[in-house]
């Protein structure tokens, strides 16, 4: 047992300096522009994907709860209160995501190549999406932000980082991580 919390420890401890950006310092960042914006989707109860998923149907997929509502509001206030500046919103095509950009930003396009590949049905996607999306990205040129509301597994492979519902992690072109902040549901 003792061996398990130090092990929880480590793990806690090596993940907070990631963290640890103040608030301050990622809106300065955000302002400069040219930067990537990686959003994990607001919070949706529950993990994975049900059996029954549909891409086209929303009934069949985790959607976002109230919280999950408030934290993606949340989000879009944050970019509205610090004049952050958007050249292009994308989204996964998955329902989580979709709401998630509604909520905070109104107007996005989606593209596939933001789509989760966590489970066995989408698995066989992984090498092929992040090619796709790594080209996009290398194409892409902009001194506004370029802000990609995506999934867990999206956001780890490219970028080694762990992140919550509604944390975003912010990339140059590069995908070298320059700062990471989880906006919250209050």
């Amino acid at each position: 047992m003792k061996i398990i919390k130090i092990f929880i420890f480590l793990l806690i401890s090596l993940n907070v300096p990631l963290k640890a950006y103040s608030n301050e310092n990622i809106q300065n960042i955000l302002k400069e522009g040219g930067k990537i914006i990686f959003i994990r989707h607001a919070y949706a109860p529950g993990g994975g994907d049900p059996i029954n998923f549909d891409i086209s149907d929303c009934s069949t997929q985790r959607n976002l709860n109230e919280e999950g509502i408030v934290q993606a509001i949340n989000i879009g206030n944050f970019f509205f209160k610090n004049a952050i500046k958007i050249d292009k919103i994308l989204s996964s095509e998955w329902c989580r995501c979709k709401e998630t950009a509604e909520y905070a930003f109104k107007t996005f396009e989606t593209r596939s190549f933001l789509n989760s590949f966590f489970s066995q049905k989408f698995a066989n996607n992984k090498n092929q999406q992040i090619k796709e999306f790594k080209e996009y990205v290398q194409n892409w040129d902009s001194k506004k932000n370029l802000v990609l509301v995506t999934h867990y597994v999206i956001i780890l492979e490219v970028t080694n980082s762990t992140v919550s519902s509604g944390e975003m992690v912010v990339t140059d072109k590069n995908f070298n991580v320059l700062a990471q902040q989880e906006i919250l549901f209050n």
